[in-house]
C-alpha cells in the first residue's frame, strides 16, 4: 500500500510539475528529480525501495519506444556515422578513461570494478536527452544527432557492464569477448524486433477495437525487451527496431489509429518519465544515507570521474568538429558553439542509476564487492552533475550562444511536404472513378476547397426534401473522392518518411493534419 501511495503521489507530482515547467520554461523531468530528492528527506515519509532489477525493465521499454517512434530507418541510414562514433566508439573511450582514472585514484577498486563504473557513467540517457533537449529551441540537426546517439548507446554500456561485473564477482578479467558478444546480441535483437513488428502488425489486422490496437503498442516493447534479455540479446536494440519497423509498416488508411495512438503515447511518456525521475530522486536519498560520512572521503575520486566524463565528451565532440568532414555541412557538430551544446546535453539518467543499484553486494566468495560504495556514490554524483545542472541551464545556454536557428528551414521543409501531399491528392482526385459521378462545378469546388466539405445546410434545404437528398448524395460522393485523395496524400507522406534526408517529425506533423482532415468526414464511410 505504501508503494501504491508513493506511485500516485509521483503521478500527481508529474502532472503539476509538467505544468510548472511549461510556465517557467524548465524541463519537468529535472524538476521532478530535484523535487522528489528533497521531499524524500522529510522524516514522516515511509522508506520505500524498488528492486533495482526492475528499474530498467519497467521504464526503459516504453520510454525507448516513445523516442524511437519519432525517428525512422532513413534517419539511421543517413546518420550511421554518428551512430557508430557516438553510440559505440564514444562509449568505449569513456569507459576506458573513467576506468583508468578511478583505478589510479582508488587502487582497491580493482580493474573489473573500475570498468563497471565506466560502463555505468558512460551512456547519456535517451530519456533525459529527449525530455530536456527536445523542449528548447535547438537546431533540428543537433536534436537528431542526440536522438540517434541516445537510442543505442545503452546497449554497448550494458554489455560492458555485465562482462565487468561477472569478472569482478568471480575474480577474473574482462576480455575481448565483449565485442563479439555485443555484435551477436545486437544482431539477435534486430531479428527479434523485426519479428515483433510483424506479429503486432498481423494481430492488429484482426483486432477491430481501435483502443486495443493502440494498447498493443504498449505491450510490444515490454514483450520484445523481456524476450531479448531472456535470450541474452540486447533488449534496447530490440525495442528500437520494433518501433522503427512498425513505423515503416504504417498504412495510409489508419488515420484514426494514428491519432489515438499519438495521444495515448503522449500520456504514457509523460507519466512514465515523471515516475522514473521521481524514483531516481528518492533512491538518491537512500544512497546518501547508506554511505553516511564515507562520502566525504570519496570526494576527490568522484570529482575526477565527473571531470573525466565531461572532458571526454567535449574533446570527442571537438574532434568530430575538427576532423568530421571536408565540408562544413558534413560535420556534426559544425561549430565550437555546437560542440558546447552537444557536450552539455550528455545527460546521464535512468540507465546510470539502475546499473549502479544493480551492482551485487558480494563476490562469489561471499566477500564484499571491492569499491561498491564508491561506485554507487560516483554514479549518483555524475547523474546530478550531468543532468540537474545542464537540465536547468540549457535554456539559458541556448539563448546565450544564439545558435543559427533552422526554424525557417524546418518550416520550408514542412511547406514542401504539404505541397507534395496536396499535389498527389489532387492527382488522385482527378483519377478517382467516383469523381466522374460529380457535376463539373462540384469537382471544381472540391479541388479548390477540400477543407470546406461539411458546412451547415441552409434552412431552406430542410424544407425541400428532394433538394436535400440530392445535396446529400453529392456530398457522399465528394467524401468518397476526398478519401481517395487523402489516402494518396498519406501514402506519399509515408513514402517520404522512408527517404534519406527527410525529417520524420516534419512528415508526422503533415501526416497528422491529413489524418485529422480524414476523421472529419462522415464516420459511416470510414474503413
Amino acid at each position: 500500500m505504501e508503494f501504491l501511495i508513493l506511485l500516485v503521489g509521483l503521478l500527481l507530482g508529474t502532472v503539476l510539475l509538467a505544468g510548472i515547467g511549461e510556465r517557467i520554461r524548465l524541463p519537468y523531468p529535472v524538476l521532478m528529480l530535484v523535487f522528489s530528492a528533497l521531499v524524500a528527506f522529510l522524516p514522516f515519509l515511509p522508506e520505500v525501495h524498488i528492486d533495482p532489477e526492475l528499474i530498467l525493465p519497467l521504464f526503459l521499454p516504453p520510454l525507448l519506444y516513445a523516442a524511437a517512434q519519432r525517428s525512422s530507418w532513413s534517419v539511421f541510414r543517413l546518420r550511421w556515422r554518428s551512430l557508430v562514433l557516438l553510440a559505440v566508439a564514444l562509449i568505449v573511450v569513456t569507459v576506458a578513461v573513467v576506468a583508468g582514472i578511478s583505478w589510479l585514484m582508488v587502487p582497491a577498486l580493482g580493474l573489473p570494478a573500475a570498468i563497471a563504473l565506466g560502463a555505468i557513467v558512460a551512456p547519456p540517457d535517451p530519456v533525459a536527452v529527449e525530455s530536456v533537449a527536445g523542449k528548447v529551441k535547438m537546431p533540428r540537426r543537433l536534436i537528431t544527432v542526440l536522438q540517434t546517439e541516445g537510442l543505442f548507446n545503452d546497449a554497448m554500456a550494458i554489455v560492458i557492464f555485465q562482462a565487468a561485473v561477472a569478472a569482478a564477482v568471480s575474480g577474473g578479467e574482462v576480455g575481448w569477448e565483449v565485442a563479439p558478444r555485443f555484435l551477436v546480441g545486437a544482431a539477435g535483437a534486430v531479428v527479434l524486433g523485426l519479428g515483433m513488428a510483424w506479429l503486432v502488425g498481423s494481430l492488429n489486422r484482426f483486432v477491430p477495437n481501435l483502443v486495443a490496437r493502440s494498447a498493443s503498442t504498449l505491450v510490444a516493447p515490454y514483450a520484445v525487451y523481456l524476450l531479448a534479455e531472456e535470450l541474452h540479446f540486447s533488449g534496447v536494440v530490440a525495442v528500437v527496431v520494433t518501433a522503427l519497423e512498425l513505423g515503416r509498416r504504417a498504412r495510409p488508411q489508419d488515420s484514426e489509429e494514428r491519432l489515438t495512438r499519438t495521444s495515448f503515447w503522449d500520456v504514457v511518456e509523460l507519466l512514465t518519465t515523471g515516475v522514473a525521475f521521481g524514483l531516481m530522486g528518492i533512491e538518491m536519498r537512500y544512497v546518501i544515507e547508506d554511505e553516511g560520512a564515507d562520502i566525504l572521503g570519496f570526494v576527490p575520486g568522484i570529482a575526477a570521474v565527473c571531470g573525466a566524463v565531461l572532458a571526454v565528451r567535449y574533446l570527442w565532440m571537438f574532434a568530430l568538429y575538427r576532423f568530421g568532414g571536408a565540408e562544413k555541412r558534413n560535420r556534426t557538430p559544425g561549430s565550437p558553439r555546437e560542440v558546447l551544446v552537444l557536450t552539455w546535453c550528455g545527460m546521464r539518467g535512468l540507465a546510470t542509476l539502475a546499473l549502479a543499484l544493480a551492482l551485487p553486494a558480494t563476490t562469489l566468495a561471499g566477500e564484499p564487492l571491492p569499491g561498491r560504495n564508491f561506485i554507487v556514490a560516483c554514479a549518483c554524483a555524475v547523474l546530478m552533475v550531468t543532468l540537474v545542472g545542464p537540465g536547468l541551464t540549457l535554456p539559458w545556454l541556448m539563448r546565450a550562444l544564439r545558435l543559427p536557428s533552422d526554424h525557417a528551414a524546418s518550416e520550408r521543409n514542412e511547406r514542401h511536404l504539404a505541397r507534395r501531399a496536396e499535389k498527389v491528392a489532387l492527382e488522385a482526385m482527378r483519377r478517382s472513378p467516383a469523381a466522374t459521378r460529380l457535376p463539373a462545378e462540384r469537382r471544381n469546388t472540391l479541388a479548390r476547397r477540400m477543407s470546406s466539405l461539411h458546412t451547415l445546410l441552409e434552412s431552406d434545404f430542410e424544407q425541400d426534401p428532394e433538394k436535400m437528398l440530392s445535396l446529400k448524395s453529392t456530398l457522399e460522393v465528394m467524401d468518397e473522392v476526398q478519401r481517395d485523395a487523402l489516402n494518396a496524400a498519406r501514402q506519399e507522406m509515408l513514402s517520404a518518411r522512408r527517404e534519406p534526408g527527410v525529417d520524420p517529425e516534419a512528415v508526422d506533423r503533415v501526416l497528422r493534419r491529413l489524418d485529422l482532415r480524414t476523421v472529419t468526414l462522415d464516420p459511416r464511410h470510414h474503413h
